[in-house]
């Protein structure tokens, strides 16, 4: 089986520096860079189905970000905000297009879920973005405040299990909207987030800080936030491609169609009996990545 190379860098915040966490599938020396993110509570590890399928083409790269997974942690928690992630990802791309040939246009493409669409979305949108084509999965400048309230109060509840099966089926519960998967994908998706500490209890591989700056947010904020990404997306000039989860309660159907209508005019491919947000483990989910980034097999 194709396994991943495990890397960080270094970045730094207002509060010092940190080390991010990355995985690395395919050739190193690949100068075709895809660049997966994942959502506001997972992992690097999400990717693992994705970067197998997309690693005979690119080096897959799949960052766990700050405050998540493998990677360290913030001092100061009210930076844990889209800006800093957009700063950290920018070392992350230098890093990994530093082999590029001195006349190559050196860039990457991107796939980001939820939080990790944001991510892309704001760097795409920068004058002289490393970003080459952009696939969003299930986000947008409108975001339900009673999604994102929701969101909020379940990232910082310090839940700790007695052991990973009640762990897991925790995991689950709370991410029936990932849609049907069979009971191996739902052990993976745990697994993948949650961690046994030295007191041999089960918790999630996050920093609970992460809920700081949604407790600070006020609807004036939350419409400033707005404003911004939509002149974020007006701003998008690469190709693009718009995933959205049939039942997602993050992302409407009519922000999609706006979105559709607007900024880059993606594509958009909306994903039957899935709410927020599809995982891209399966086969059919995977090949609509595909056949935008690459091409039909």
């Amino acid at each position: 089986m194709i396994e991943a190379r495990l890397r960080s860098v270094q970045c730094s915040s207002p509060a010092g520096l940190h080390r991010m966490a990355y995985k690395e599938w395919g050739d190193p020396l690949n100068p075709k860079v895809l660049v997966c993110v994942h959502g506001v509570t997972r992992v690097a590890d999400d990717f693992d189905h994705l970067a197998r399928a997309l690693c005979d083409e690119y080096r897959v790269v799949c960052p766990d970000v700050v405050g998540r997974g493998r990677s360290g942690r913030l001092r100061n928690p009210e930076s844990y905000t889209v800006p800093q992630y957009v700063a950290d990802m920018v070392t992350l791309v230098a890093r990994v297009t530093a082999n590029a040939a001195a006349d190559d246009e050196a860039g990457v493409h991107w796939f980001g879920t939820s939080m990790g669409g944001l991510i892309g979305m704001v760097l795409a949108s920068l004058d002289d973005t490393p970003i080459r084509k952009l696939v969003l999965n299930d986000i947008g400048p409108v975001l339900d405040r009673g999604a994102l309230a929701r969101i909020g109060e379940y990232i910082g509840q310090d839940i700790r299990f007695p052991d990973f099966d009640t762990g897991a089926a925790y995991v689950r519960a709370v991410s029936t909207s990932f849609g049907p998967h069979t009971d191996d994908e739902w052990f993976k998706l745990a697994n993948d987030v949650l961690r046994q500490d030295p007191d041999g209890q089960w918790v999630r591989h996050y920093d609970l800080n992460l809920a700081q700056p949604f407790r600070g947010m006020t609807p004036e904020r939350a419409d400033v936030d707005q404003a911004n990404l939509w002149a974020a997306w007006d701003a998008i000039r690469c190709p693009t491609l718009l995933v959205r989860g049939e039942l997602s309660d993050l992302l409407s159907h009519d922000t999609a169609l706006q979105m559709a209508q607007r900024g880059p005019r993606p594509k958009l491919v909306e994903i039957a009996g899935v709410g927020h947000a599809p995982t891209f483990v399966r086969a059919d989910q995977i090949a609509i990545a595909r056949d935008f980034l690459i091409g039909p097999v």
